[in-house]
């Protein structure tokens, strides 16, 4: 097999990549297609083909594998357009999703949202109360049976949800991820009654502690499970049709795959995945660490994108919020704003004060420049009038931009402020500008990082127009666009490029020091579990790598560190360096000094990631010290505004596509590229390297 691709579905545009077997990266990238979002698939898995020359049967036929990033989880529970679920749980604790842990009417909100108490609120029920059944049933915390499952009780239940017309059923019981008999009891019962009716039960999808938020998983489980499922169905079938008769994969949130069929089972694990395949290409290309620690973000046409990669490995959260409800579902750590290349430019109207986002023009009907009937500023309009987008070239020339739509929408703007409509684009651009450092900031300092310390790598379409001007404002040494166009598709590259992986954890709550033998015993378990996964994947066995971890704090407090577990057979010495290695990363996280050892180690949870690596072709590269001449590569020059000197004057224009490792050049300049365009102020540098990596840095000592 000869190709393999990689499909990524943002709220704009869909992405597609082709890795072909020398190397060379193919690009397809075409409008998203609500809510039919698989025509937006196939056109850009389409375009690509005809990048690599050969028609989307051919490159079905000759492809390895096919990996697909996809929202449609996470868009149906934003959207609350999910299936309509029951819930069956212990008797007395009906109530536990929907009081929310008393957070719900904040969780996941801005600072700004929260100080607005009164205007709060809890989000719509994805499980009303009228749809919650309890049966007699009780398991205690070292999952001896106290009261035996009630199973008439629990047939009579199943069914007064089934007569209600339930499309999907979740189960949680209390302390059901120590002895699960119960739950997969009723589970049966269901199966029984219901054939075919989507059914998932908490300890088998996280066999975790806490009780709020392992209902909460399992309930977004069957919430989404039968639109994803149906989504899937219909790609499988329709790949089928075309002549692909190999497995599909979806990115998940952990930062690998799953096969389709396991997806379709355990949607939950999709929520939030759609920037993940940013962060884990970041990981892949820096592999040697050329570029230190990283701060990934994705700058697409609705969202910006920001995660963060350290000593090679995606960072974590160990919990996941969507739509206030917080679940327990491990994700690499990514946080999002609505600032995108299509985010509305407006002016509040109690304040005056100018605001970007989050609303977005998104696919349809896009920027006022679009020509698709939109009327409101954005954030690409901007872009246009200030001289940085050519209108005859983006999208390679597949859409021409109009100026003067763009500064007709801008023009109300603009009279609101008392600006001319060139001084209000300036502004909006500021505007985003800062709104995307802030969130930086907030991944970085908050959990004891500073930006200076870190390379910043700029992707998505939208992002290397403003790559220059957000990394000054951290203080950051680079920013990098990174494989040049590819930059435009890179979480449809970190599809292409991710591996299987399955994330296995279970609650072990423990006081130190711990007992190495009964740790090396659940860690054997985990990893037994994760091998016959990935083994009924067809992963040979020498392509599989676990790594362990476990959740560790100070007696008496709240938040838990994860810390890696050091490979090889546990022994004291391996436990002291576990606590050596909490007691290091605490300090980083809140401080030097902040340790309280004397308050003893804890341990809540440990688990195990394992890896299915996947065959991939090595990135073609290019000899960066070469002098290879750069006047081929130039475009001519075009007004635009400086932000470095604060005003309109010439800037050189590239073509990127012609630009070759080893070659430098000068802002003030802008570099065009079928899929994205990169802007360089007057302070600004860039150089190609090897692998095509456009990096830019600031001043003559950079």
């Amino acid at each position: 097999m000869t190709f393999v691709c990689g499909v990524d579905i943002g709220g704009t545009f869909t992405d597609a990549v082709v890795l072909d077997a020398e190397g060379r990266i193919h690009l397809g990238k075409r409008s998203s297609t609500p809510p039919s979002f698989e025509e937006g698939f196939f056109d850009a898995l389409g375009a690509a083909a005809e990048a690599a020359g050969v028609t989307l049967e051919e490159l079905l036929a000759d492809t390895s594998h096919l990996i697909h990033g996809t929202t449609v989880a996470t868009n149906a529970m934003v959207e609350l357009k999910g299936a309509k679920v029951g819930l069956i749980t212990t008797r007395g604790h009906r109530d536990v999703l929907p009081m929310m842990r008393s957070i719900g009417r904040v969780k996941g909100k801005s600072v700004e949202e929260i100080v607005r108490l009164s205007a709060s609120r809890k989000p719509e029920p994805i499980v009303p109360r009228s749809l919650i059944e309890e049966v007699d049933e009780r398991v205690d915390s070292k999952g001896e049976v106290v009261v035996g499952l009630d199973e008439a009780g629990a047939r009579e239940a199943i069914q007064r949800l089934l007569d209600q017309g339930v499309e999907a059923i979740a189960i949680s019981f209390l302390w059901s991820f120590i002895n699960p008999a119960h739950e997969l009891r009723v589970r049966e019962l269901v199966e029984e009654l219901a054939p075919g009716l989507f059914v998932t039960t908490s300890s088998e999808l996280v066999p975790k502690w806490g009780e709020y938020e392992r209902t909460a998983a399992v309930a977004i489980n069957a919430f989404v499970g039968p639109t994803t499922a149906a989504y899937l169905n219909r790609m499988t079938d329709r790949l089928s049709a075309l002549g692909y008769d190999r497995p599909l994969y979806i990115v998940e949130c952990a930062g690998g795959v799953l096969p389709a069929d396991t997806a379709a089972k355990d949607p939950v694990l999709l929520l939030g995945s759609g920037p993940v395949g940013g962060v884990v290409a970041a990981a892949q290309l820096d592999s040697a660490k050329e570029f230190g620690d990283i701060i990934v973000t994705d700058m697409g046409g609705t969202s910006f994108d920001v995660g963060l990669v350290i000593d090679g490995v995606p960072r974590y959260a160990a919990t996941s919020v969507v739509n206030q409800y917080e679940f327990f579902i491990s994700i690499v750590d990514v946080q999002s704003i609505g600032s995108g290349g299509g985010s509305i430019v407006w002016v509040d109207e109690l304040s005056g004060a100018l605001r970007v986002g989050p609303e977005s023009a998104g696919a349809r009907p896009g920027p006022a420049c679009y020509g698709r009937g939109g009327t409101r500023p954005t954030v690409s309009d901007a872009n246009l009038l200030l001289g940085y987008l050519n209108p005859e070239f983006f999208l390679g020339g597949v859409l021409d931009l109009d100026v003067d739509a763009a500064r007709a929408a801008f023009q109300p703007v603009a009279d609101r402020l008392g600006m001319s409509v060139e001084e209000a684009a300036v502004a909006a651009t500021r505007v985003i500008n800062h709104q995307m450092a802030d969130l930086i900031r907030k991944l970085t300092i908050e959990r004891g990082h500073h930006p200076r310390d870190f390379s910043v790598f700029s992707c998505g379409g939208a992002a290397g127009l403003h790559a220059t001007q957000y990394t000054a404002l951290l203080g950051s040494p680079r920013a990098v666009v990174p494989l040049g166009d590819t930059a435009s598709v890179w979480s449809a590259l970190g599809a292409a490029s991710s591996d299987l992986l399955y994330v296995h954890e279970r609650s072990l709550i423990r006081s130190g020091p711990f007992d190495p033998a009964e740790l090396g015993a659940v860690y054997g378990e985990l990893e037994v579990r994760a091998r016959e996964r990935l083994a009924s994947d067809g992963v040979a066995d020498d392509q599989i790598a676990v790594k362990r971890f476990a959740d560790v704090k100070y007696g008496g407090q709240v938040n838990v560190v994860e810390t890696p577990v050091a490979a090889g057979e546990l022994d004291e010495a391996l436990i002291a360096k576990l606590g050596a290695d909490f007691e290091a990363a605490y300090e980083r996280l809140f401080g030097k000094g902040s340790g309280h050892q004397r308050a003893g180690l804890e341990m809540t949870e440990v688990r195990i990631r394992a890896v299915g690596r996947q065959p991939k072709p090595d990135l073609a590269t290019g000899d960066s010290n070469g002098a290879a001449p750069i006047d081929r590569a130039r475009a001519g020059a075009r007004r635009a505004w400086d932000p470095d000197a604060g005003t309109f004057t010439d800037f050189d224009v590239w073509r990127g596509a012609e630009l070759v490792p080893g070659n430098r050049l000068e802002g003030p300049a802008i570099v065009e590229l079928a899929e994205t365009t990169v802007v360089l102020g007057s302070a600004d540098r860039l150089r190609v390297d090897g692998y095509g990596n456009f990096i830019c840095e600031r001043g003559e000592d950079r």
